[in-house]
């Protein structure tokens, strides 16, 4: 398959790795022109713009952080509406607002092409080990034709309905369970350790009981536990990007969301805080703040 790939940040090199792995043609390119050298020493062409890397494509592939930079990139001057082949798919596999979707969805079908959203589940080295989890909508056929892509990047692909806004639905509403879940494992190492308790035993009867097997317990708590805030694996800065949108799909729909309120203000604080570039499981010093242990 002819394969574009934009977004060579920490999530998007495992999954360009593993596409180019897979023997697909693949062009690669970032604004961070260093991104792309390992991708030019393994065989992969290094695109000089957004419509260089469209060319020729059957695909194009953008994992990209921001709304206002997916948007600029599909819809802005010489940008994947402009460059991409009639019937030619935008493969948008970050995690966007609905809004962000409807705009690319309504672009892309003026120019004759086909927008599928695929956000993925999973952090880094899920990503580099091809077994991240794929949320997949769109058109039927043009997810068909891009199940090549997901059975090398991810272990499973959940198929979400023929609107591209659904999958972006799923993750958002994934993204609230697992913040919701963070939010609850600060409250209960903070309360354990009011009494005395060593946060290890509490971690541990969480992950042997009620949570044994879910890696949003097993890897967060850890992190909460020893403390290395330091190791990131999803920023707090990502975070309340994410619970924005999450906020702004609920108000789409007048859907009241109380958990998100406190997910969201615990990343607030710890941001003014000075910790938002450190992973999202430092919540937990947050919490710890809140009740006087910090």
């Amino acid at each position: 398959m002819k394969v574009g790939f934009i977004g060579l940040g920490r999530m998007g090199k495992g999954m360009a790795r593993r596409i180019l792995g897979a023997g697909h043609d693949l062009t690669v390119y970032d604004v961070v022109r260093e991104a792309t050298v390992e991708f030019a020493a393994a065989g992969a062409r290094v695109a000089s713009s957004v419509a260089d890397v469209s060319k020729d494509r059957d695909v194009v592939l953008t994992m990209l952080v921001e709304d206002a930079s997916v948007i600029d990139v599909a819809v802005g001057p010489r940008g994947l509406r402009d460059s991409l082949s009639p019937g030619a798919i935008h493969l948008a596999m970050g995690t966007y607002g609905v809004a962000a979707i409807r705009t690319l969805e309504n672009a892309h079908a003026k120019a004759n092409q086909v927008l599928v959203a695929a956000p993925v589940l999973g952090r880094p080295d899920l990503a580099a080990q091809g077994q991240l989890g794929i949320v997949a909508a769109g058109p039927p056929e043009a997810v068909r034709r891009c199940a090549p892509l997901f059975q090398v990047i991810g272990r499973r692909t959940f198929e979400a309905g023929v609107q591209p806004e659904s999958a972006t639905a799923i993750k958002l509403a994934n993204n609230l369970v697992l913040g919701a879940a963070i939010v609850a494992q600060a409250e209960a190492f903070s309360l354990v350790r009011k009494y005395g308790v060593a946060p290890q035993v509490m971690y541990d009867v969480m992950t042997d009981g009620l949570f044994a097997g879910a890696p949003a317990y097993k890897g967060y708590g850890k992190t909460m536990v020893d403390e290395t805030y330091d190791n990131v694996g999803s920023p707090v800065q990502v975070g309340i990007k994410d619970a924005n949108l999450i906020l702004a799909a609920a108000d789409l729909a007048r859907v009241p969301l109380p958990t998100l309120d406190i997910y969201r203000d615990r990343l607030l604080g710890a941001i003014a805080h000075g910790d938002g570039d450190r992973d999202q499981a430092v919540i937990a010093r947050e919490q710890a703040r809140a009740c006087g242990l910090e």
